[in-house]
């Protein structure tokens, strides 16, 4: 690994540059006390920000740790090659005007290339990159404001976006930063690569990584088992939900993988959790950095109000929560701390009978608190400071710090909007081992994502090959094909003319499906005809039909459900493989599950149990279930085809798969591949 302890933990910081950013950085290490020297490096300038300056880097007293070049593009280059070959620990190279811009400007790409050259061994951050503050030593290679202070130990915050890093230092949920790092660039190194070097810090708590976009699989493989093997928890931001799936695609397993499933499907193998927004981003860092990855899903909430409590329920209904019945004990314990007046539930509302009264408040608490749950969470929202007294919430806090004492269970304070929790508050709870949350919906949502199941070390990626120009192969001989490999096919005949379908059609027994080859979507299109039971059928079928070549099969009857299984080659994450309901109603339904391949078979179930029809799959209602080892084996086989043959191919879909109580088998097969 390039990053060392030197550029992130320096002893000394080289600031290269005269303007205002170079002088910020300068200013920022002062404020934070940081204890290194700092030289500062000027060609003409007598001093920068009170400090003497050296007319170049060669002029230096020693190799810096860490510099900050905040110079031209042009000038950033040689600069770069002066402190490699002075043996600098690292930099961080401020200005633009590289392979970002090579839309505008081709001399963008090849400066950045020469950039890399100059580099050598010495690691750098960006180009086009603000760099980093690390909280914990009061370092900042930072060209700007910022909202942090120093702390003891925290999480540590990458992001592409320098933006973002400066709003994420804003903010006052009492969140405790070790590290903020922006990755722009990253000409030469990778946020898979920062965030292994960060997480090497034994005072780093948990990572969270702000993602556009995700370049070197196999490094962010790496990270994630370094994670694992640390015990320190990942949440990811990924910017893409909103992106449009590939409306022009010929399969319907495109559309349904297209956009983010695939990005989705990464961070589950990696069991890395996800989540849509920056406040429940901040909120789940907080959790992980006070407790860690919770045990299970299972929550409760106290409040003092019905409606409070009734928000909870309700904002957990849409999640994967559970808000377990009270047991015994717990009804017991909390009916001795809040009398008869109070209906015992999960979510409680346990009034305000008790609230002054410290410890009552923390005999209920504690009384909900169980080692069957995950986190008790207790409901309180003070009011603000600028107009109100909040001396009467002092109770309430003291109660959830006792209840923690004395439980030792996960304990957390949540105020329904973010801004109702105070961030002294909610330091003088996490100093206590308290999660203070700001925002109902968003400390739920943390649970959830802190609640998902770490992973076993994954099967490597299937990466992503390059993309070609690719053909339709016909459908017959995609079945053929995939039959290869072991995936159940019916009979069938390939014929050129009406007449020799319907002869075809005699020689495998009625009733018979008749398809007109060639035809993507081919129930729109008018090119399948379903139970023709007699060689004159055929022919009539065919004649109206927009193709010149037909497949006659067998009917296949018996089915309890259908089912669309597809890969499609996706050049971010690798082949993503979808189960969906299949047939007429994979539109409709828009039911489906996504993983990477390889996988394994408990992933395949898995997905399967995700779906909504899976109760059809078991059979519903009285009616039979479907052959589940049967759809599996399927699976496996187009899995094993993509295995062999990865090279080329862009997508693969069967739909539908006809699921019987004995079997399953591909009725309809679509293979888009170079040859």
């Amino acid at each position: 690994m390039r990053l060392t302890e030197r550029l992130f933990r320096p002893s000394s910081i080289a600031v290269i540059g005269g303007g205002a950013w170079c002088q910020q950085v300068i200013t920022q290490c002062e404020k934070m006390d940081f204890a290194g020297e700092i030289w500062a490096v000027h060609p003409q300038a007598e001093e920068i920000a009170g400090y003497p300056a050296f007319s170049s880097v060669s002029d230096l007293p020693a190799s810096p740790d860490a510099s900050f070049i905040g110079v031209n593009r042009h000038a950033t280059v040689d600069i770069v090659n002066a402190l490699s070959e002075l043996g600098a620990g690292g930099a961080v190279c401020f200005a633009s005007g590289f392979r970002e811009a090579q839309a505008e400007d081709e001399a963008g790409s090849g400066l950045q290339e020469s950039l890399l050259l100059a580099a050598r061994d010495m690691p750098i951050l960006g180009p086009n990159c603000y760099g980093f503050i690390n909280y914990l030593d009061g370092a900042l290679l930072w060209p700007d404001q910022h909202g942090g202070s120093r702390v003891e130990r925290g999480v540590a915050i990458i992001t592409q976006s320098s933006n973002i890093a400066i709003n994420l230092t804003m903010q006052t949920r009492g969140l405790p930063v070790a590290y903020m790092v922006t990755a722009g660039n990253q000409a030469q190194t990778g946020f898979a690569e920062i965030g292994q070097a960060l997480l090497k810090d034994e005072r780093v708590t948990a990572l969270g990584l702000h993602i556009e976009g995700i370049g070197d699989l196999r490094a962010f493989e790496a990270l994630a088992a370094r994670a694992r093997a640390l015990g320190k928890p990942i949440v990811a931001i990924k910017s893409g939900r909103s992106d449009e799936a590939q409306a022009a695609a010929l399969s319907h397993t495109a559309s349904l993988a297209g956009g983010d499933a695939g990005a989705d499907a990464l961070f589950a193998r990696l069991g890395i959790p996800r989540v849509d927004d920056l406040s429940t981003f901040l909120e789940t860092l907080k959790l992980l950095h006070s407790v860690g990855r919770l045990p299970s899903n299972r929550i409760a909430t106290i409040s003092c109000s019905g409606g409070e409590a009734s928000l909870a329920a309700d904002i957990g209904f849409g999640l994967d929560v559970s808000f377990p019945p009270l047991n015994d004990r717990q009804r017991r314990d909390l009916r001795a701390a809040l009398g008869p007046m109070v209906a015992l539930a999960n979510p409680l509302d346990y009034h305000t009978y008790i609230w002054r009264d410290t410890e009552a408040m923390s005999r209920a608490f504690s009384a909900m608190v169980d080692p069957d749950l995950a986190i008790a969470l207790l409901i309180v929202d003070f009011p603000r400071s600028d107009r109100c007294n909040s001396e009467d919430w002092d109770c309430a806090v003291k109660a959830a710090i006792k209840t923690r004492q004395i439980t030792g269970g996960n304990v957390a304070m949540v105020a329904t909007l973010p801004e109702l929790m105070p961030e002294a508050t909610a330091a003088q709870l996490l100093a206590a081992g308290v999660v203070p949350f700001s925002g109902l919906r968003e400390a739920i949502t943390a649970c959830e994502a802190a609640a998902r199941p770490e992973t076993a070390d994954p099967l490597p990626l299937l990466l992503p090959t390059a993309t070609v120009e690719t053909g339709l192969i016909p459908e017959a001989e995609a079945k053929r094909l995939l039959s290869d490999h072991g995936l159940r096919v019916p009979r069938s005949r390939r014929c050129g003319n009406p007449q020799d379908a319907g002869r075809g059609a005699e020689e495998i027994g009625f009733p018979v499906v008749l398809k007109g080859e060639g035809v993507a979507h081919k129930t729109e299109a008018g090119a399948v005809v379903l139970n023709l039971s007699s060689a004159q059928a055929v022919e009539t079928a065919a004649k109206p039909m927009p193709t010149d070549l037909y497949l006659v099969e067998e009917l296949v009857t018996g089915t309890v459900a259908e089912l669309l299984i597809g890969v499609v080659k996706d050049p971010a994450h690798g082949f993503v493989l979808t189960l969906a309901a299949g047939g007429t109603l994979t539109e409709v339904l828009e039911d489906s599950a996504s993983v990477l391949l390889p996988t394994t078979e408990s992933e395949i179930e898995a997905a399967l149990n995700d779906l909504r029809i899976a109760p059809v799959l078991d059979g519903y209602r009285g009616s039979p279930p479907a052959d589940r080892a049967a759809i599996v084996d399927s699976v496996r086989a187009l899995e094993a085809y993509v295995l062999a043959n990865a090279d080329g191919l862009e997508e693969i879909e069967i739909n539908p798969l006809l699921c019987t109580p004995h079997d399953a088998v591909a009725a309809d097969a679509l293979i888009r591949r170079k040859d």
